[in-house]
């Protein structure tokens, strides 16, 4: 196996490559962001900084929203990756089950991380998800599936399985009270804990804007 930096540093280069340019918020940048903030969170906690950074920058090489909801194209996608380059086997384990285990699956489901490194890389990716940036990411990613921006008659749903989760279309602004706003209690470290209240604060903020500007009142 080569070192590790060599190892991260390619993985980085790979990715890169991979989500350059993608438009629905999942692009290298959203990885980029993922990973930093992993990384800081990790200097906080006592975890494996190798198995931090791999889960963090291959989290969302073949994410299921966009290969038909199919959850095992991401861990296949990282395993064949990291085997090539000979990373030790309960290394690729790790990693995988990460992956795997990291999406959001509804307000009614459990997302359970079993590992200190699954909680930071998980905890890293939802701090992406809320605050200016989650913002953002929704209303690219609403376009992306050309979704409506609002709708007062389609009322949120708060999803008791995966399977109705994935299968929603919803209107973007739903997806704040059937995920977004629910992050802020379901973060792991006391780190991301804390990240998590001003961008919390941001999207109520938000929210309190947009309905007054709907109605004319701003």
């Amino acid at each position: 196996m080569q070192n590790q930096k060599e190892i991260i540093a390619e993985t980085a280069d790979y990715v890169k490559e991979l989500l350059s340019g993608e438009g629905s918020g999942h692009d290298w940048w959203h990885i980029y962001r993922v990973w930093k903030n992993a990384k800081a969170i990790a200097a906080q906690e006592k975890a494996d900084l190798f198995i931090v950074e791999l889960a963090a920058l291959l989290h969302d090489i073949g994410d299921h929203k966009f290969h038909d909801g199919d959850e095992t194209v991401g861990p296949r996608m990282a395993r064949a990756w990291l085997g090539k380059h000979q990373v030790p086997e309960e290394v690729i384990n790790h990693t995988c089950t990460i992956i795997k285990d990291l999406s959001y699956k509804g307000a009614g489901t459990s997302s359970a991380m079993a590992s200190i490194e699954g909680q930071i890389v998980q905890d890293a990716d939802r701090l992406d998800a809320i605050g200016a940036i989650g913002i953002a990411r929704t209303f690219a990613y609403g376009g992306h599936k050309n979704r409506e921006l609002y709708n007062p008659n389609i009322q949120p749903v708060l999803h008791d399985s995966f399977e109705t989760y994935k299968a929603s279309t919803a209107p973007t602004i739903n997806h704040f009270y059937e995920k977004l706003l629910l992050l802020k209690d379901r973060m792991h470290t006391t780190t991301a804990k804390a990240m998590a209240q001003d961008r919390h604060q941001y999207m109520e903020n938000f929210l309190q804007q947009f309905y007054a500007e709907w109605e004319g009142e701003r």
